[in-house]
């Protein structure tokens, strides 16, 4: 069955798009996408084949999806991520546990930005929603010399955010404000950006004490929907 779903991922092939994705995504000698390979499926084609497939996913053999997982092509890899995120929606908490594990196991072919920012807050941060007393792994992963497993952890608190549980998010904002990737700047700020239209004044009281040592794109992207005022107050310092 897997054969099958790559065999399909593979029939779409699109050159120009193909090509478009390899600037896009930054895949340029030493570059953060340098080694990913594109086969130019649009986002909505690549959930669809995830849902075409869905019931014949068997979550008691996850390791069978390892063929999309750990492949080096990135479309395999988003549809097979697809795919967790729609049987977790379904999952018992028992398979829900099964898939947050494999995900886990699995963490370092999450390895691009879509890839984390479309999987991550459904499957990841749903999880630890759900079993607070293992929050404990993000504070294991933001110190992570990967920069993708930085990213996973900062957007996995996405989901925490939508039920007004911002600490982690806050707390683990902090730790990576020195951060040197640009890539992990816009997700901090982007996740600060979240808290601050449910909750402005927590964002406002992180901004106060910290936005002097912040990166700047991580403050642009913090305050964006500020206020001009507002928002010139921050820039200005």
């Amino acid at each position: 069955m897997i054969i099958k779903i790559k065999t399909e991922i593979d029939s779409h092939f699109n050159k120009k798009r193909s090509n478009n994705a390899k600037r896009f995504y930054k895949t340029g000698k030493g570059e953060y996408s340098e080694n990913d390979i594109f086969l130019g499926l649009s986002t909505p084609l690549q959930r669809s084949i995830a849902k075409k497939y869905l019931k014949e996913i068997n979550i008691n053999k996850l390791s069978k999806l390892n063929l999309l997982m750990q492949s080096k092509i990135h479309e395999h890899r988003q549809v097979a991520l697809f795919l967790l995120v729609y049987k977790f929606e379904i999952a018992n908490k028992k398979e829900q546990k099964q898939i947050f594990d494999y995900y886990v196991k699995n963490k370092e072919f999450i390895n691009n930005w879509d890839l984390v920012d479309l999987s991550a807050p459904h499957i990841i941060g749903k999880y630890l929603a759900n079993n607070p007393r293992e929050k404990k792994i993000l504070y294991t992963w933001v110190i992570s010399n990967k920069l993708f497993v930085r990213r996973l952890t900062i957007i996995s608190t996405f989901t925490l955010i939508r039920k007004h549980d911002f600490k982690d998010c806050l707390k683990i904002s902090k730790l990576l404000l020195k951060d040197k990737e640009d890539l992990i700047h816009k997700a901090v700020g982007w996740m600060l950006r979240e808290i601050g239209n449910r909750d402005l004044k927590s964002e406002i009281n992180f901004l106060d004490k910290y936005y002097p040592i912040m990166p700047r794109t991580m403050l642009r992207y913090a305050i964006e929907k500020f206020e001009e005022k507002l928002r010139l107050k921050y820039l200005k310092g």
